[in-house]
């Protein structure tokens, strides 16, 4: 299938005329497993607890009769998948859930963001595929450890990137279980964990994780609510550098066509979001809207190769 979304979708034009996207440092960039969120943020206040409690319940309990009707629905989606693409098309079928933990992202859409890609995982191990399920936001709000650097230093004029990256792995593609309701997830609702969004740099790192792994099929599902936002990088770089970034990572994994790159959006549409592919009104239309793209997507793959 033809990589038509971007123009479908009303993708922006990255404003040429900015200076190439650079990080003022990556010294205080960390990637972790989903339990060393700990080591980086430090323990929970007894309110973030209590908080991370409370979303937890829900995640394991309240949405019962949610994930049940999920489960349904994937299982008829995974028998048509079945009988569609060979357990050898199947076991060389990757996929990356790439999920978007920025601060507008906090409560419902977490929620209910978690619950998808963890349905979505178990979904994808059954029929023998690979799957990575990973988190993007930032160490700190307005900028952290790299922002205070530059202003002990000399402080260039437009610097680049101003914040502390935190790519989080909540299950790694080497990890074949299909598990449900998995402890990783539980720290993907931490209230203390979303911040800013360095949107284009996650996508390039769930892009380069992708392409190590050996499979053969490829396929990116970014979960997004909107543009990305860093408020030190911004101010001292221009209000679109970082969805100019974005566009032009998308262009650049598209023009490799080595992996398909699709994009969910959740709430009305921003200024300097990325191109969707399909949208969602509500956070509780997530999990369907997922499974049916992933349903779509991957036998169309095959059936029509783009």
């Amino acid at each position: 299938m033809p990589f038509l979304w971007p123009f479908l979708f009303g993708a922006r034009t990255a404003d040429r005329s900015q200076p190439e996207y650079r990080a003022y440092t990556t010294r205080f960039d960390r990637e972790v497993d989903a339990a060393g969120i700990d080591n980086v943020l430090g323990p929970l206040s007894k309110k973030d607890r209590a908080a991370l409690d409370e979303a937890w319940h829900v995640f394991q309990t309240d949405l019962l009769p949610w994930r049940t009707r999920l489960h349904i629905r994937a299982a008829e989606i995974a028998a048509e998948i079945r009988a569609r693409l060979s357990e050898q098309e199947r076991a060389d079928t990757t996929v990356t859930l790439l999920v978007d933990q920025s601060g507008s992202m906090r409560g419902q859409k977490m929620i209910f963001a978690a619950a998808s890609a963890d349905i979505a995982q178990e979904f994808l191990a059954n029929l023998g595929m690979s799957c990575e399920v990973l988190g993007f936001t930032t160490s700190s709000w307005r900028g952290g450890r790299s922002r205070a650097q530059w202003r002990w230093y000399l402080r260039p004029r437009r610097p680049g990137r101003l914040n502390d990256l935190l790519h989080i792995i909540y299950k790694d593609a080497k990890n074949q279980r299909a598990s449900s309701g998995d402890h990783a997830f539980r720290q993907m609702l931490r209230p203390d964990l979303p911040k800013e969004n360095i949107d284009g740099e996650a996508v390039l790192w769930a892009a380069d994780r992708l392409r190590r792994l050996p499979q053969h099929r490829k396929f990116l599902i970014f979960l997004s609510d909107g543009a990305p936002v860093d408020d030190s990088t911004l101010l001292a770089n221009g209000p679109t550098y970082l969805a100019d970034h974005l566009q032009r990572v998308v262009e650049t994994i598209n023009a490799a066509r080595d992996i398909r790159l699709i994009t969910i959006g959740i709430g009305p549409t921003e200024e300097g979001s990325s191109p969707v592919s399909t949208r969602v009104d509500a956070p509780d239309g997530l999990g369907s809207a997922l499974i049916e793209l992933l349903g779509s997507t991957l036998v169309c793959s095959v059936e029509q190769p783009h």
